[in-house]
């Protein structure tokens, strides 16, 4: 199964090009604190853990684990490995975070032990990593603020090295229980001798009960490997297949401790087929060529336009081709007609006028394009100093000099670029890859617990939100909301820890390593009448910047967001910020 590349598709009705920039608001925060009974233990880092992945994996974890399933309500690991819980009802009367769970095994003995790691399965399931190298598979019941039952454990296996917990899942077929996990290790790898002496190994295992068994068992366990730890790593609902995020390539190596046949270089030469259609474009339009069956006659032409899609084919025969178009057309505005009695040409008026598409059909290689002769034109005269006799070895003399010193950071992209992978759960093999470039990776959030978790990227200088829809693979990432020039913000913010925003997007927050947070909120109607000088006109909306100050000088250790609330965890306190009221 080869991977097919696939380019992530804007809804330019989520854009607001006439976004002006946030108004910083002095308005108070309410802001409580719960006082903890014993310290959440911030795990240092050793001598030996020195890489950037090993701090990009475990000296940046969010300590703090927001419950999907339940509204508002929060949960942790402390230094006496209790798993505490804290469900928020009324911000004037917190309550003490209860204990749910405690880990009775020794794990402070282990030299390489990382942060005790959690993973919120299903509504009635917990996934918990000791940081040892143990897992536990945990019954909950229904949890929440109204539920004081213990947590039952019902799995409990030594799965080697210490590991964290990335992502669970949990599904029932034909009485089948099955809870699918995610779980990362940096490793030292003898092969990495160029390097760091580290890979970084992402381990999907499968646990199963079925029907009237007694208990839970590994049913399979499968192993990537790569060279950067995953921005986002998560598995499909139904554990069908899994996305990865990372600047550098995964393969699985192993499943079930055998090594996997990885596939050879490809041939030098490949058969080459006859394209079967012909499109070039402009600013405005594209025509598009398609060669016909034949003695085909105009009556058993097939052909259907919508906005987003197109259909061509013959009556009788199938589709020769169809799928979901690269931006948006006109279809009123569009034509056909039939050429020399061997093809049909088709004019399709682009709705967007300016942006030049990449590909007509996406994914559809079948095709040539064909460029005009003013852009044939326009390429060569700007690559005619590379091929001309007089050679121009400085063809910006004329231009003035960049000063690098006068950029600034937020200006910059990431020197890496990196893809976005979906991977099939059977074959092992990718199927659609993003090359994301320079749209760097902000954070991830939970939206809706049924569905895998969003990722939110950078795109120009907005945060774009993308939902995952593996059941979709001409849409497999649908863009579902913007933070407005928030990927030119959070860039100018250089001791920034942690991102997240409200799973209703109503605001997005940032946080430094220590102390302050900031709130992004979405442009909302002004109570008074306020004008744009410049431009003399009226405005409407006006999108609030507020910044929050926590009294503590402990780090910030975790950071998670509500629709009203932001909780911001240290290793003595958990401080509520009240930020919406619904």
């Amino acid at each position: 199964m080869a991977a097919s590349n696939y380019s992530l598709k804007v809804n330019r009705d989520l854009l607001d090009p006439n976004f002006e920039s946030y108004r910083l608001s002095l308005d108070a925060i309410p802001t409580y604190n719960v006082e903890l009974d014993a310290a959440v233990e911030e795990v240092k880092l050793k001598d030996s853990q020195y890489t950037l992945e090993h701090m990009r994996a475990f000296g940046m974890y969010n300590y703090l684990h927001l419950d999907p399933w339940y509204e508002d309500s929060v949960l942790f690991v402390d230094c006496k490995g209790r798993v505490l819980s804290l469900t928020v009802t009324l911000d004037t009367a917190l309550g003490k975070p209860r204990e749910v769970y405690n880990i009775t095994t020794e794990s402070s003995q282990c030299e390489d032990r990382l942060c005790a790691s959690l993973s919120l399965t299903s509504a009635t399931w917990v996934a918990l990593s000791d940081g040892a190298g143990r897992l536990y598979l945990l019954r909950t019941g229904k949890r929440g603020d109204s539920s004081h039952v213990k947590w039952e454990t019902l799995f409990s296996e030594d799965m080697g090295e210490p590991f964290t917990i990335l992502h669970s899942i949990s599904h029932v077929k034909d009485k089948l229980h099955t809870m699918e996990l995610l779980l990362l290790r940096i490793q030292k790898d003898p092969q990495e001798t160029k390097g760091s002496g580290y890979s970084v190994s992402l381990e999907w295992i499968t646990v199963t009960k079925r029907g009237q068994e007694k208990k839970y068992e590994v049913k399979k366990r499968r192993v990537l490997r790569g060279k950067s730890v995953p921005h986002y790593a998560a598995l499909e609902p139904q554990g069908k297949g899994m996305m990865l995020a990372s600047e550098k390539p995964f393969v699985f190596t192993h499943v079930d401790g055998l090594p996997v046949e990885q596939p050879g270089p490809e041939p030098m030469e490949v058969e080459k087929t006859d394209p079967i259609y012909f499109w070039q474009q402009t600013a405005e339009d594209i025509t598009l060529c398609v060669r016909m069956p034949e003695g085909f006659i105009k009556e058993e032409v097939q052909f259907r336009l919508m906005a987003d899609n197109i259909s061509i084919g013959v009556q009788g025969f199938a589709a020769l081709l169809e799928g979901q178009l690269y931006a948006s057309v006109d279809p009123e505005a569009s034509t056909w007609i039939i050429k020399n009695d061997k093809s049909l040409e088709v004019t399709l008026q682009k709705r967007s006028e300016g942006p030049m598409w990449p590909e007509l059909v996406m994914g559809d290689r079948r095709g040539e394009y064909v460029m005009n002769d003013e852009q044939a034109a326009l390429i060569h005269e700007r690559l005619t100093f590379l091929t001309s006799e007089d050679l121009n070895g400085n063809p910006d003399k004329d231009k003035p000099p960049c000063n690098s010193q006068e950029l600034e950071d937020c200006d910059g992209f990431p020197e890496d670029s990196f893809s976005l992978t979906h991977f099939d759960g059977d074959s092992l093999k990718p199927t659609q890859v993003v090359n994301l470039g320079s749209h760097q990776y902000l954070f991830t959030v939970d939206v809706n617990p049924s569905d895998m978790p969003c990722l939110c990227l950078r795109h120009d200088v907005d945060a774009l939100v993308w939902q995952p829809r593996p059941d979709q693979p001409s849409n497999m990432w649908e863009h579902i909301a913007t933070f407005n020039a928030l990927g030119y913000v959070q860039a100018s913010k250089r001791d920034k820890k942690f991102a997240t925003c409200a799973p209703n997007f109503s605001y997005a927050s940032l946080c430094e390593c220590l102390r302050r947070s900031f709130i992004y909120r979405q442009p909302s109607p002004v109570e008074t009448v306020l004008f744009n000088r410049k431009q003399g006109r009226q405005i409407g909306q006006v999108a609030k910047q507020q910044v929050a100050s926590l009294d503590s000088d402990k780090p910030i250790l975790g950071f998670r967001a509500t629709n009203e609330r932001l909780y911001i965890l240290t290793s003595s306190h958990l401080f509520v910020l009240k930020v919406n009221n619904n």
